[in-house]
């Protein structure tokens, strides 16, 4: 699939970008990543709420083989045929994939800030350390005679 084919797919969806993204594209709204155009086919980003609607198609999971397994990454299923032909309808699985982008975006924001705060407690913690402490000198009252 090529550029011009996602933007004129999308075109009843909205605006899109679409950026190179390993051996295809990667297709987003409002700066989040809902769809994977591949050699294999055109993939949606799913959840627990749209899985079944991909289910009830006949749809797969995104999977690819390594030297010694398949990885199957549940997060993105196959778009079914037929909606290639039906923009409208299209629209519809797109909206319901932004969504689901939405809500992982969503899960995924206080870990990352938690992380954020330990690695920044951390960092300090080892800037105090590794700064040595000036003694104090001993003041030493001149005597007079």
């Amino acid at each position: 699939m090529d550029r011009d084919f996602l933007i004129d797919l999308f075109s009843g969806f909205g605006p899109v970008t679409i950026r190179r993204m390993f051996s295809g594209h990667g297709i987003s709204a409002d700066g989040i990543n809902f769809a994977l155009a591949l050699r294999a086919g055109l993939y949606f980003r799913a959840d627990e709420a749209t899985i079944p609607q991909f289910e009830a198609e006949g749809s797969q999971p995104f999977s690819y083989q390594t030297r010694t397994k398949t990885v199957t990454v549940n997060s993105y299923w196959q778009l079914p045929a037929r909606l290639f032909d039906d923009s409208e309808e299209l629209s519809v699985w797109a909206r319901a994939a932004l969504g689901a982008a939405q809500r992982a975006a969503m899960r995924k924001r206080p870990k990352a800030r938690k992380a954020a705060k330990k690695a920044v407690a951390k960092k300090s913690a080892v800037k105090k350390k590794s700064v040595p402490k000036k003694k104090k000198k001993a003041s030493r009252k001149k005597s007079s005679s």
